[in-house]
């Protein structure tokens, strides 16, 4: 694996934290199985996770300031793939796979990986981000793989692109007081996003506010979450595999997407509260982990993949366990780790093999302080 590989500096943590979520993950999945009485989604996913491992292997093989040169080739190549998946069938409404024949992908799982790596080579030792004009450039290539996602629509995966950037330009010594001010711009334009939206997209976020806990599902574009919140509370403080609730009503346990976006009320169902503790403790391990990795990093590109990747899969957590449990809208957006599918899995192994390569090469490089300014 290179002169600069060390078992010694290998992110163990980070391992032990995958693992982990991996294992809940595949748990949740087979009760899933097991209670809807579908298609044997368990044994795909343990195929997609020893698929996953050489992965993990090879990201770790090849010294990440390889990729360093060709960021904007990666993100160049990856784009067309968006507009390809647009003129495929829609399924769920959407049009957010290619069907390869073993497997469907979902190119907006490539582009989030390639669009931090195209940033990361953009802003590394640059300066005129320093200046509120100097944020144009970042937030227009930003803006080309969010607006393409938009139109398939996929609002979930669209919503991670713009806090990727915030934590990437910080990282890089963007002032604080010029993000505040784009924040605030964009607050001021929701209006104007929110006509933008379909009928259907501005239910989903009605509904968060109407929600009804207890008694019958309301039904709509409540359903959902109704039915999420359900299914978690039956399991209990230990889950119903040691005393929780047990209904005899087999509705009781419907949730649509339980494989992959509400994977999370499974684990909760199986294990209960404890189970669903456990999982965001890992999770909040490996963000810590990944952020020791960038703040131990030196060198410019290395540390600007790491603060990409872990605001990434923290985003993504945090909007997907958040919808389960009613607290934001469901957007349809997986878990990482943890939901069923190939593109998600091999993607996310690929995003800790880049960020545990940086931890192994932290590294030096002969030129001014990165990341320091007068």
């Amino acid at each position: 694996m290179g002169s600069e590989f060390s078992w010694t500096r290998l992110p163990w943590g980070i391992v032990c934290c995958g693992v982990t979520l991996v294992a809940l993950g595949l748990t949740g999945i087979a009760r899933a199985d097991e209670l809807n009485d579908g298609p044997d989604y368990f044994s795909k996913q343990v195929t997609w996770v020893l698929l996953a491992l050489p992965v993990v292997v090879a990201s770790l093989a090849v010294p990440y300031r390889f990729w360093k040169p060709i960021g904007y080739w990666l993100f160049a190549a990856s784009l067309p793939l968006l507009v390809v998946v647009l003129f495929m069938a829609k399924r769920g409404g959407a049009r957010c796979w290619i069907p390869l024949g073993l497997f469907d992908l979902q190119p907006s799982e490539i582009v989030k990986l390639t669009f931090i790596l195209a940033l990361a080579q953009y802003l590394m030792y640059r300066e005129n981000h320093r200046r509120l004009t100097g944020l144009i450039v970042p937030f227009l290539i930003t803006l080309v793989p969010l607006g393409l996602i938009l139109i398939e629509p996929d609002l979930g995966s669209a919503m991670l692109f713009v806090p990727v950037l915030f934590a990437m330009l910080f990282a890089a010594g963007a002032r604080p007081r010029h993000l505040v001010c784009v924040a605030l711009l964009g607050v001021a334009l929701s209006p104007v996003f929110w006509m933008k939206m379909s009928i259907e997209q501005k239910s989903r976020v009605t509904a968060l506010f109407s929600q009804v806990d207890g008694g019958p599902n309301p039904g709509g574009d409540r359903w959902h979450q109704h039915q999420s919140k359900l299914v978690m509370s039956l399991g209990g403080v230990w889950g119903s595999e040691s005393g929780g609730e047990t209904l005899d009503d087999p509705d009781a346990y419907r949730l649509f997407a339980a494989q992959t976006d509400f994977v999370f009320c499974m684990v909760g169902e199986r294990w209960g509260l404890v189970g669903g503790l456990v999982t965001l403790a890992a999770y909040l391990a490996l963000f810590a982990f990944g952020l020791m990795i960038a703040g131990a990093t030196r060198e410019p590109f290395g540390r600007l993949i790491a603060v990409g990747i872990v605001t990434l899969l923290a985003t993504q957590t945090v909007i997907n366990t958040g919808m389960t449990v009613g607290l934001l809208p469901v957007v349809g957006i997986t878990l990482p780790l943890m939901s069923y599918g190939g593109s998600s899995l091999l993607t996310t192994a690929i995003a800790l093999g880049l960020l545990m390569n940086v931890g192994l090469r932290p590294g030096y490089e002969m030129t001014p302080d990165p990341f320091r300014f007068e």
